[in-house]
C-alpha cells in the first residue's frame, strides 16, 4: 500500500461527540473529507442537523444523533444505535465538553461537581461503552481532545488588558485527567488492538478576542499566532488512520509551540 493510502479513512465509521463547536467542526470536516462515514452527537440535535446537512450537500456522509454525556442510559442508547446501523465503530473522538463554571474559581461546588459528572464520569462511560465494542472486534482508534491547559498552568500575562482570565479549575482538572486517562486506555485496550491517543489544542482565534489577548498569546508561541479553522485536521486524520497503527498512549500538542516555549 502506498503510504498516502494509509491516511485514508474510506470504509471507516467514526463518531465525534460535540461536533458543533470550534474544534468539533474541523474534526468532523477532517474525518469526512478523509472518507469516513461520520456520526456527530450532542444534546443540541438541532445545531448538529444543520451541520450534517451542510456536509450531505457536498456528498459527504455525516449523520446527527442526540445524546447526553451526563446520562449513562443515553450513552448506551447512542452506542446501540450506531452499532445496530453499522455493526461497528472504528473511530471515537471524545470532543464533547461542558463549561458550567461561569464564575471560575469563585463558583459554587455544585458547578464543579456538574463539570466532573459530564467531563470526567461521562468521558469514562462513553469511552468504556465504545471501547469495549472496539475491543470485541480487536480494532479501533480512540482520540481524546484534551487541551494544553491539561499540560501546563494558567499564564495570567496573556490576559493583561482584557476582561478574560484562565481561572477555571474544572477545565484544568479534567483535561489533565483526560491526558493520563488516555495512557490508561492505551494500556487497557492495547492487547486487543485498540489504540488511544490524545490531542491538546492551543488557543483558537475568534473574532471576539481582544487585540491585546491576540498579541500576548501569539507572542508566547513559536509560530506567532493562535490556531485557525484547519490546524487540528491533520493530527486527527493521522491518529484515526492506519498511518498511526503503531502509536498509542501519546499526547500531541497542536499549539504552535506554546507548551514548548
Amino acid at each position: 500500500m502506498n503510504v498516502l493510502e494509509t491516511f485514508s479513512l474510506k470504509g471507516k465509521v467514526a463518531l465525534v461527540t460535540g461536533g458543533a463547536g470550534l474544534y468539533g467542526r474541523q474534526i468532523v470536516r477532517a474525518l469526512t473529507e478523509a472518507g469516513a462515514d461520520t456520526y456527530i452527537a450532542s444534546r443540541d440535535l438541532k445545531a448538529l442537523k444543520i451541520i450534517a446537512g451542510e456536509y450531505r450537500a457536498r456528498d459527504l456522509d455525516v449523520t446527527a444523533l442526540q445524546y447526553d454525556q451526563g446520562d449513562e442510559q443515553s450513552i448506551l442508547a447512542l452506542r446501540d444505535d450506531i452499532l445496530r446501523n453499522n455493526g461497528r465503530l472504528d473511530i471515537l473522538v471524545n470532543n464533547s465538553v461542558a463549561r458550567p463554571m461561569k464564575r471560575g474559581y469563585a463558583d459554587e461546588a455544585a458547578a464543579f461537581e456538574e463539570s466532573m459528572h459530564i467531563n470526567a464520569t461521562g468521558l469514562f462511560l462513553i469511552t468504556r461503552a465504545f471501547g469495549d465494542a472496539m475491543a470485541e472486534r480487536q480494532h479501533g482508534s480512540i482520540i481524546n481532545i484534551a487541551s494544553i491547559q491539561g499540560m501546563i498552568a494558567p499564564d495570567p500575562t496573556i490576559y493583561r488588558g482584557t476582561n478574560m482570565s484562565g481561572w477555571y479549575p474544572d477545565y484544568f482538572f479534567h483535561k489533565g485527567g483526560m491526558i493520563n486517562f488516555t495512557r490508561f486506555l492505551a494500556s487497557y485496550y492495547g492487547a486487543r488492538n485498540v489504540r488511544c491517543n490524545s490531542v491538546s489544542p492551543g488557543g483558537y482565534r475568534t473574532k471576539q478576542h481582544p487585540a491585546a489577548f491576540v498579541k500576548q498569546y501569539s507572542d508566547r508561541t513559536f509560530l506567532g499566532r493562535l490556531a485557525n479553522d484547519s490546524d487540528l485536521m491533520g493530527a486527527i486524520v493521522f491518529l484515526a488512520s492506519d498511518a498511526s497503527l503503531y502509536i498509542t498512549g501519546v499526547n500531541i500538542p497542536v499549539d504552535g509551540g506554546y507548551t514548548a516555549k
